[in-house]
């Protein structure tokens, strides 16, 4: 589902559910589609706030913030393999991801070729 709510219950009640039939679950992901940088979430119902970003939208996103690029714990800036296709400097895009984090982590990945994902996974440990 991709609206963004401010009810959460109905994907409390889903989590709760799938717990339920699968116990020893160790790790659960909630995606919240669309591409509304300026939307709010509530880092308070999750232990790992995680944004991805895809290149092909563009080496202005990191700059553009929004509370999902500044504030979310990991910042991951996927589908790299496409910059050169689109034209999207990584470099750009790194600087504008440095500046608008600072000392918040973000990881550049190719998570259909699997570059990146031993990071991605390292900062969710």
């Amino acid at each position: 589902h991709t609206a963004i709510r401010e009810d959460a219950s109905i994907n409390l009640a889903a989590i709760a559910e799938m717990r339920g039939r699968h116990p020893d679950v160790e790790i659960v992901l909630i995606e919240s589609g669309g591409d509304n940088l300026s939307a709010t979430f509530s880092p308070e119902l999750a232990d790992v706030t995680v944004y991805v970003i895809d290149v092909a939208a563009g080496e202005e996103i990191p700059r553009k913030g929004g509370p999902a690029i500044t504030k979310s714990d990991v910042l991951v800036i996927n589908k790299t393999d496409l910059a050169p296709h689109v034209g999207a400097s990584l470099e750009v895009m790194e600087r504008d991801a440095t500046r608008m984090r600072g000392d918040k982590p973000f990881v550049f990945t190719s998570l259909r070729n699997g570059v990146g994902a031993d990071k991605v996974i390292s900062l969710l440990a």
